[in-house]
């Protein structure tokens, strides 16, 4: 399908609202008021759909992002808040000449930074030549002294750029910002793509759109080059509470490669290393996600948590490769974009092809009164990695910093807070169609444009994402600021041929990845957190069937049995005790750590059933009601356990979190019999261990008489049969450490897998009479012994 200039004609009713500003350059229509070639097939097909069919296209694409679980934090004075991914659903049209255009640019720019960076990291000829400002380099925090010197393994400093673009009135692109410490929103961009995808699932008007997956696949490429062989590679996170943490476990996913946190690396001899389940492997890449400065509390911001002491010994001796290289933040001052023009006539040679947002240098001296009559001019950028600026009244961001100062105190006011401040003009943005109340109108918008050092040269994702605006005010473009995301669709002249991440390799089956200390301890306590929370429900369950049957909570047995929830932490004063909501926070906490390795219907449904348990606590009250409400949790929780179960691959991580399932419900049976199956426990208390338990059926119709202290303890303690019972739980547990690493030792049996053994031989032989309260404990602690050495063996 080939893009023919359109001429003028009578607009849809999608339209009938659709006027740019004056003054403003519009994606959609031209100067003259002409739609653009490139949008006419889009917006006939989008004009030709019914406004309902439109809300359920736009439906399905929210739809899509929430079973994803696509979201982003919404900071506030409290605790950050998980809010819905706000997609555009109108994707930003560029025709692919013009998109040529501007990676042309764009590839002109990434170059000039690396020699930046190579030069400030290295002999510093822009400072002492007088071209970059001594102060802007050596008093920003970003520059990082300890890195002076060190030359990365592949010779090239940046792998991986982002770049913020807008476009001026006249038509033409310019550069708002330079990403180059840890660019976030290219898996965003992926996850926008395949929303976009379900919104508009016709072939038409999407034939001749660019695919995103080529650009993955030459960026993974080059990672394995530059990894080396025998040597693993890997992306390093913050953890779960950094705000692009969804980002980084989604591309982790998508590109097969294993998301570490600081933690999970030590360096030894200079050489950085993975605490796995099978002792330490080698790394040779990490894709950082972290900023620089707390990469390594050893030379770098000691009050770090989430780096690896040692990591840049690592990179002196070249046995390590990071995408980015440490200190690259240095090129995201906005100061320095006022200088890349005759940087690039110094360096390059040649001209600016994308000419920044002009700047003014703060770090010069400066009158007040010069600031002053300018500060209806002045914006201040933002700290955090949204890259476009937002006004702000310089007599209040400036003023107050220099009200009463001089000169001097300019230079000492720059060395805490203007490494990141820069003078810029009023930005004026093009607006793009968004959908509003049936209609499209005019909004701002910028696009964030990705590149990857591939073995070809810079490589651009053929789209992106772009930012709209909530209003025309250019100062709504935050999703903070109620401002939305969308696609950016790259129209070739023709149909394209499909493309995958897969090349055209011939098939080969990948041996399993590398399954981190950190990332087994978090599933095995998935296991434990999901078994105590259901030992929970079955029996508050319990509690408040024989409480609705009674009437009254000072019968014996339920005396006993509040006692003994009450030595758990399940106090009975709500019917829903918060202590159950713990239980449930803290299974979810845990699981959102390895949101890697979980997949999205087992993460949808321990967030549904929090949200139930949540909704049920605020409006049950004690009795039937209660019990009801314990039914419906246990549905929910059993969903969960068959979706990790059945869908889960059973490799070494599922191991680890069948394990602690089977620990915690043995663990959780032995404390429970040694209180209600004990000789001098209150009438009826059997028949409360069998219900928690899980078995009566089962016991009904194993044995012709009622409960007994010696038939509860056959079917939960010694029935191997018994998927609730103890020693089924043992039996698992030797079952899956069989098929661990480290299972034996020059073909004798570990400590862990002895003890187990004895565990389970012991059971074996064991009648319900040789059960008494005692012993009972005595397995417990026994149980709890088998756990050490997991953890010595595996966890630690």
């Amino acid at each position: 399908m080939t893009l023919k200039p359109v001429p003028s004609a009578p607009r849809p009713a999608l339209l009938r609202d659709y006027t740019p500003q004056s003054g403003v350059a519009d994606e959609l229509f031209d100067a003259e008021g002409r739609m653009r070639p490139v949008w006419a097939p889009f917006i006939t097909h989008l004009a030709g759909l019914k406004p309902e069919e439109v809300a359920q296209r736009f439906a399905r694409g929210d739809q899509y992002l929430r079973d994803a679980g696509v979201y982003f934090r919404q900071y506030s004075t409290g605790p950050a808040q998980e809010r819905e991914w706000p997609l555009s659903h109108v994707p930003v049209l560029l025709a692919e000449q013009e998109w040529t255009e501007i990676c042309a640019g764009l590839t002109q720019r990434a170059e000039l930074l690396e020699q930046v960076m190579a030069d400030l990291y290295g002999p510093g000829h822009l400072v002492r030549d007088g071209h970059l400002p001594a102060e802007l380099v050596a008093r920003n925090p970003q520059w990082l002294r300890p890195l002076v010197g060190v030359v990365p393994r592949s010779g090239n400093f940046l792998h991986h750029l982002a770049f913020e673009i807008g476009r001026s009135p006249d038509g033409s692109w310019f550069v708002l910002g330079d990403r180059a410490q840890a660019p976030s929103g290219s898996g965003f961009a992926l996850e926008n793509r395949m929303a976009t995808q379900r919104v508009f699932s016709d072939p038409f008007p999407r034939a001749n759109l660019r695919r995103l997956a080529g650009f993955f696949r030459a960026f993974r490429e080059a990672m394995d080059d530059l990894a080396g062989p025998g040597r693993g590679m890997a992306i390093l996170t913050p953890g779960p509470n950094n705000d692009t943490y969804y980002e980084h476990t989604y591309i982790a996913r998508y590109l097969g490669m294993t998301l570490l946190e600081g933690e999970d690396l030590i360096v030894q001899n200079g050489q950085a290393m993975v605490r796995t389940v099978n002792g330490l492997k080698p790394l040779g890449l990490l894709w950082r996600r972290i900023d620089s400065e707390f990469a390594d509390p050893l030379e770098l911001n000691e009050t770090s948590h989430i780096g690896t002491p040692g990591l840049l010994e690592a990179l002196r001796q070249g046995n390590l490769s990071l995408i980015n290289a440490l200190g690259s933040g240095v090129l995201e001052a906005r100061a320095m974009m006022a200088f890349l023009p005759k940087i690039s006539e110094v360096l390059l040679g040649e001209k600016l092809a994308l000419p920044n947002i002009a700047t003014w240098w703060c770090g010069q001296p400066l009158e007040r009164a010069y600031v002053r009559e300018n500060a209806a001019r002045m914006m201040i950028g933002e700290a955090m990695d949204s890259a476009l600026p937002f006004a702000v009244d310089a007599n209040t961001a400036l003023g107050g910093a220099f009200r009463g100062e001089g000169r001097g105190s300019i230079r000492d006011w720059l060395a805490r807070d203007g490494a990141r401040l820069v003078g810029q003009e009023a930005v004026t943005l093009s607006t793009t169609p968004a959908y509003e109340k049936g209609r499209l109108v005019p909004r701002p918008m910028t696009i964030r444009v990705f590149a990857a050092r591939s073995e070809s040269g810079w490589t651009f994702m053929p789209g992106g994402y772009a930012r709209i605006g909530k209003s025309e005010d250019v100062t709504a473009l935050a999703m903070q600021a109620g401002g939305s995301v969308s696609d950016v669709w790259i129209m070739a002249p023709k149909p394209v041929p499909p493309e995958s991440l897969v090349g055209q390799n011939s098939f080969e089956r990948a041996a399993p990845g590398i399954l981190p200390a950190r990332a087994a301890d978090n599933l095995y306590w998935l296991g434990r957190y999901m078994e105590r929370t259901e030992g929970a429900i079955r029996m508050l369950r319990a509690y408040h069937l024989r409480l609705a049957e009674s009437g009254s909570a000072k019968e014996p047995r339920l005396l006993e049995l509040a006692d003994y929830m009450a030595g758990l932490g399940l106090t009975l004063d709500r019917p829903v005790p918060d202590a159950l909501l713990g239980l449930i926070s803290a299974a979810r906490g845990t699981a959102s750590k390895i949101r890697d390795r979980f997949s999205p219907d087992g993460w949808g449904a321990l967030n549904d059933m929090a949200k139930t348990a949540g909704k049920l606590a605020a409006k049950v009250v004690a009795g039937d009601d209660a019990a009801l409400a314990m039914s419906i949790l246990l549905r929910k929780i059993s969903g969960f356990t068959g979706l990790v179960h059945e869908n889960m691959y059973h490799f070494a991580g599922w191991r680890f979190l069948a394990l602690g399932r089977a620990q915690e419900r043995a663990d959780g049976l032995l404390l429970l019999l040694s209180a209600l199956a004990d000789p001098h426990a209150e009438p009826g208390a059997l028949e409360i261990a069998i219900e928690v338990g899980d078995s009566v059926m089962t016991h009904q119709r194993r044995y012709r008489f009622g409960p007994s202290r010696e038939t509860v303890l056959d079917l939960l303690v010694l029935d191997e049969s018994n998927p609730r019972a103890v020693l089924y739980q043992i039996s698992e547990m030797r079952r899956h450490l069989r098929r661990l690493p480290q299972a034996s030792t020059g073909g004798r049996l570990t400590p862990l897998e002895r003890a187990l053994l004895t565990l389970d031989t012991d059971l074996r032989v064991a009648g319900p009479s040789d059960l008494d309260t005692d012993t009972l404990l005595e397995l417990r602690a026994r149980l709890g012994e088998v756990f050490d050495l997991l953890a010595a063996t595996y966890l630690r």
